[in-house]
């Protein structure tokens, strides 16, 4: 195929298992609506999805090391060279960690690189008592942000830090989620739970600490006739099962391991109350804005949530759920009481959550990447160099 005709290439790298990564795709779909040929890098993990899960070419490391400073360091040189020996016309780095082989390449190959950053990458939990590792972090943002054209990150707050530290202003686009009017919920027969019980629903791929889900079972403890979905994966999933044994509550949780999105939000259609209660004591969750609030949102069910400021400010004001300002047991089964005792206020906060899913979903907010990756291919088509574009 001659080169002038052939699709721009674009390769997204990731170091998870790449279909459970809500962004990645939703992403990696918009880009590949401007007629590019998409390839989504990443790792293989236990329980990853196979290849038919997702629509793209795909690159997937078998990693020895699964974790910690050996697999950073091995999943970065397997993805340079990979890089270096491909032929791509963007590269995308999807957070601080994929940031260092992306960038290199680039300016070897005088191609543009695009960073989405996830997350307040260096201000996680994981990394707040481990100094070492985040100065080594910090040091390669530190050497590599300021240099950076094309820059995205979600939330408003998050994109502030980064000017304010690196003159550089990230384009904020949201974790909005895409329609699910086509997706048929789960019936209360089919997820063996009790047709009269409140359903709520914890879910995602970060069930981790200082998420509240500890908090969450020790209100269901308390609580009558309420049951709990925990659908996805997180580093507490185990804990949780235990603590679930400890109180007795078996019959009323009911864990799912991670599935695809779509099935994902048959749970999620069928639950009375979406619950996302992260705790304020870092800035990664201070200011984030996570999948599943939006996803709760486009399912059309009110949202349970901890008092953080962008979380906040999405539901009052839609007036989508409510806010409680200490994420403990007491607290929470006091919300979940009211609001089933309430059903005129349930009912007009689910229909403002439909009504708010009208406007916060993707389909609006990927106009954002669009218009981005328009000007980048724009300039390709125009033979522009890209290696000058990064020289400051």
């Amino acid at each position: 195929m001659p080169a002038q005709t052939r699709k721009p290439r674009v390769a997204f790298s990731v170091t998870n298992c790449i279909c459970y990564d809500q962004r990645v795709m939703k992403m990696a779909e918009t880009v590949s609506k401007l007629d590019c040929d998409i390839t989504i890098i990443g790792r293989i993990t236990e329980g990853c999805c196979g290849k038919e899960m997702i629509p793209f070419r795909t690159k997937r490391f078998r990693m020895i090391f699964k974790k910690g400073f050996l697999f950073y360091k091995f999943f970065n040189i397997r993805l340079f060279v990979f890089l270096l020996f491909h032929k791509y016309d963007i590269l995308v780095s999807n957070d601080l960690d994929t940031l260092l082989p992306n960038y290199i390449v680039s300016r070897i190959k005088g191609v543009p690189v695009v960073y989405d950053s996830h997350e307040y990458f260096t201000g996680v939990p994981e990394l707040q008592d481990r100094p070492v590792v985040k100065w080594v972090w910090k040091s390669i943002e530190k050497a590599i942000f300021p240099k950076l054209k094309y820059v995205m990150t979600v939330s408003d707050p998050i994109a502030s830090l980064y000017e304010k530290q690196y003159s550089v202003s990230p384009m904020v686009v949201r974790n909005f989620s895409k329609s699910t009017d086509h997706i048929v919920p789960f019936s209360r027969e089919e997820l063996g739970i009790n047709e009269d019980d409140l359903l709520l629903i914890i879910q995602g791929t970060g069930i981790n600490m200082g998420r509240g889900a500890e908090e969450l079972l020790g209100a269901l403890k308390v609580l009558k006739n309420v049951s709990l979905l925990v659908v996805g994966s997180g580093d507490v999933l185990d804990a949780l099962k235990k603590q679930v044994n400890e109180l007795d509550i078996g019959k009323r949780v009911k864990f799912v391991h991670r599935v695809s999105w779509e099935e994902l939000m048959r749970y999620t259609i069928a639950a009375d109350i979406g619950v996302t209660l992260d705790k304020d004591f870092n800035d990664n969750y201070r200011f984030s804005l996570p999948n599943k609030l939006f996803d709760y949102i486009s399912a059309g069910i009110p949202v349970l949530a901890s008092d953080l400021p962008e979380v906040k400010k999405i539901i009052t004001e839609n007036d989508c759920g409510i806010i409680i300002d200490e994420v403990t047991i007491e607290k929470i089964s006091a919300s979940v009481i009211s609001l089933r005792g309430d059903r005129v206020k349930l009912d007009k906060i689910r229909k403002n959550a439909v009504s708010a899913s009208k406007s916060l979903r993707w389909d609006t907010e990927s106009e954002k990447v669009t218009e981005l990756y328009k000007g980048i291919l724009d300039r390709l088509k125009n033979g522009k160099r890209f290696s000058l574009l990064y020289s400051k």
